[in-house]
Order: C-alpha cells, then sequence, then structure tokens
C-alpha cells in the first residue's frame, strides 16, 4: 500500500510535505555540507510524512516507543537526541582518530536524521486515536521500511546502511564505524527508559 507507488522522482512529492519535514529537522539538516545529500534527506522524511498515518504535529506528541509503557518522551525529542549525540560524536571521532577512523561527518548525521523515518510506516492509528503498530509495521518494521524510502530518494547506501543497522537487525551485518554511532546514540537513549520500566 505505502512502498508500491512511491514516486521515483521527489519531485513528484507534494512541497507541503517538504515544508512540514524542514520545519521538523532545519537545524539539523544545516549539519549535512553536501547540497545533495541533505536534499535527498530532506525527500526521504517528506516522502514518509505524505505516506504516513501520522502528521508532523503528531511526531511532537507521540512517545518514541510503543515498548515503553506511558512514555512521556516524544519522537521528536528523543529522534533529535539521537541526531545531536551522533553530530557531537562523529566530530569527536574525526577530532581524535582522523584517517585511522575515516568517519564521513555528513554520512552520520544523514544516518541519524534518517534511522527511524520508517516509524512513520510502522506506526498508525488504533480505532480509539492512540498509536500502534499499523498493519504494514506488522509486517515491515522501520529499518526496512526506511531503507525503502531512502533508496527511493536517492540516499546513498553509506547512508541506507546505517537505517538498516541501527537496531537489532544490525547485529546480523558487518556495521561500518557511521552506523555504530548512530547505533550507540540510539540504544543509550532508549535502554535506560526500557530498564527503568522493568522491561
Amino acid at each position: 500500500v505505502f512502498l508500491e507507488s512511491v514516486p521515483m522522482d521527489p519531485s513528484n512529492i507534494d512541497s507541503r510535505f517538504f515544508e512540514a519535514a524542514r520545519s521538523l529537522w532545519a537545524e539539523e539538516l544545516q549539519w549535512i555540507g553536501s547540497e545533495s545529500l541533505r536534499h535527498s534527506v530532506l525527500a526521504t522524511w517528506a516522502l514518509a510524512l505524505s505516506k504516513s498515518e501520522l502528521t508532523a504535529d503528531d511526531l511532537h506528541r507521540i512517545p518514541f516507543t510503543l515498548l515503553v509503557p506511558n512514555c512521556q518522551v516524544t519522537f521528536m525529542t528523543h529522534k533529535r537526541a539521537v541526531v545531536h549525540l551522533s553530530y557531537e560524536c562523529a566530530k569527536k571521532e574525526v577530532s581524535f582518530f582522523g584517517s585511522s577512523l575515516n568517519v564521513n561527518v555528513d554520512t552520520t548525521v544523514a544516518g541519524a536524521i534518517l534511522c527511524d523515518v520508517g516509524k512513520l510506516l510502522e506506526y498508525g492509528r488504533a480505532p480509539d486515536g492512540s498509536v500502534s503498530v499499523s498493519n504494514f509495521g506488522k509486517m515491515l518494521r522501520h529499518p526496512f521500511s526506511g531503507v525503502g524510502l531512502a533508496m527511493a530518494c536517492g540516499v546513498p547506501e553509506e547512508v541506507s546502511h546505517i537505517i538498516a543497522a541501527h537496531a537489532g537487525e544490525g547485529n546480523m551485518v558487518k556495521r561500518t564505524p557511521e552506523a555504530f554511532i548512530v547505533h550507540h546514540c540510539d540504544f543509550m537513549t532508549f535502554e535506560p527508559f526500557k530498564a527503568m520500566a522493568g522491561k
């Protein structure tokens, strides 16, 4: 239903979804030096919003995870934390390790912004209006749908790899340095909430 009709040309996406995506990531998109990568990241979010049951405003209200009961941290609060932490970690690794590790800051930031974009398809509205896992989400978790959205918008494979490998699925592959950064920044801001909830 969602990805069968994905436009391969991002210019086919309604401009209002680009505006909504830009409002979500106005600060963080500027950390991506490559204009083409910045545009493909923005287009991926615009595409996801165009296919989602959720709006950009919803992302400032819904919990970032459905695995922690009564979670008070919103989707965007958590997402922005992951991006900010990943950005700072990438810069520090460049500073300390240089060419020994060759961390690409643009790739790291793009991957951090996009790692949970598939949740816009994984999540939907229950009959009572609450957020729940959508029928689509029961078939494909967000790392898979996120990669599909990103590839449709021309996101490079190095960034798509981060989307694919940021969650538990990534334990089955060899992560790049950038994917390790995003994975750990994501889990260090998720696992403590899960532990406090006794999960």
